[in-house]
């Protein structure tokens, strides 16, 4: 009698268990992205809007008026994965965690380079009075929103190690693989993603002032705010590309120039980024 209880239970229990292990495979991975961590690392190519970029010392105060700049691409290249030389191209890293199925938020830095361009005529405003001593005397003069001709001596101008936007983002990630009858969305997947954040800017200006000495150093410069949208492929649960275009505002009113610490240059622009990054996606 008590062996065939014991057979009856052993064979509720195997049919119980059938019936869960069912119940698991039938729940896909991606169903759910609750708990959730994921990282990226990409690479980038920026367009910036006209600035006025204000320069201020001993002896000089200057307003140089609608300055154009552009990015400083790599392509295609194995810097990308190099450790030693992650800084030369143009980069994008995050790191971020869902808080719920369709709601994440992370932080990141956007490593972009900005090069104002030079030997170009733009409108200066201010003067400029060093004493006669100084090699830069030669741009001595009273400007009134004068055209000028910007040479490699008057000035050299770039965030290009880079313009570093430091930030926290939170994100919307929508499934849309049914759009596309994609009958098993953990082989492949497709989502939309939208995100806003803002952070801080902490550039390493490489700055030539009117013949003084270079200046190429990390500074927290500013703050600056930003809107995402992108396309999210993920394959075999774990890995994805993603496509973002992302917009912002910079803001940074004390970007070291020179040296001497007195040295001071702000601005302030728009931007539009373009972005392929590849990552993944895990649970801990």
């Amino acid at each position: 009698m008590k062996s065939n209880l014991h057979t009856v239970i052993l064979l509720l229990s195997i049919i119980n268990f059938s019936a869960f292990a069912q119940d698991i495979e039938t729940v896909k991975y991606t169903e759910s992205n609750k708990g959730k961590f994921f990282v990226s690392w990409g690479g980038n190519r920026e367009s910036y809007s006209k600035s006025d970029i204000h320069f201020e010392g001993d002896n000089y105060n200057f307003t140089i008026k609608n300055a154009t700049a552009h990015d400083k691409p790599k392509g295609w290249h194995m810097d990308y994965i190099n450790p030693t030389r992650l800084t030369i191209p143009q980069t994008n890293f995050k790191l971020g965690y869902f808080i719920s199925d369709k709601y994440s938020i992370s932080v990141g830095l956007d490593h972009m380079k900005y090069v104002m361009e030079r030997e170009k005529y733009r409108a200066l405003d201010g003067y400029i009075d060093l004493p006669s001593t100084e090699d830069g005397a030669q741009f001595n003069d009273t400007y009134n929103n004068e055209i000028t001709y910007l040479s490699e001596d008057f000035l050299g101008f770039e965030h290009t190690d880079g313009l570093n936007y430091i930030y926290t983002e939170i994100a919307r990630h929508d499934d849309i693989s049914n759009l596309f009858n994609l009958p098993n969305t953990d082989k492949f997947q497709i989502n939309l993603t939208e995100g806003i954040g803002g952070g801080l800017l902490y550039p390493k200006t490489n700055s030539t002032l009117l013949l003084k000495e270079r200046n190429d150093e990390f500074h927290v410069a500013g703050y600056g705010i930003s809107a995402r949208a992108g396309i999210n492929f993920t394959f075999f649960k774990h890995f994805f590309m993603q496509l973002d275009l992302k917009g912002g505002y910079i803001n940074m009113p004390d970007i070291r120039t020179t040296p001497d610490p007195i040295d001071r240059a702000s601005q302030h622009f728009t931007y539009l980024q373009r972005i392929v990054s590849f990552g993944g996606i895990f649970r801990i």
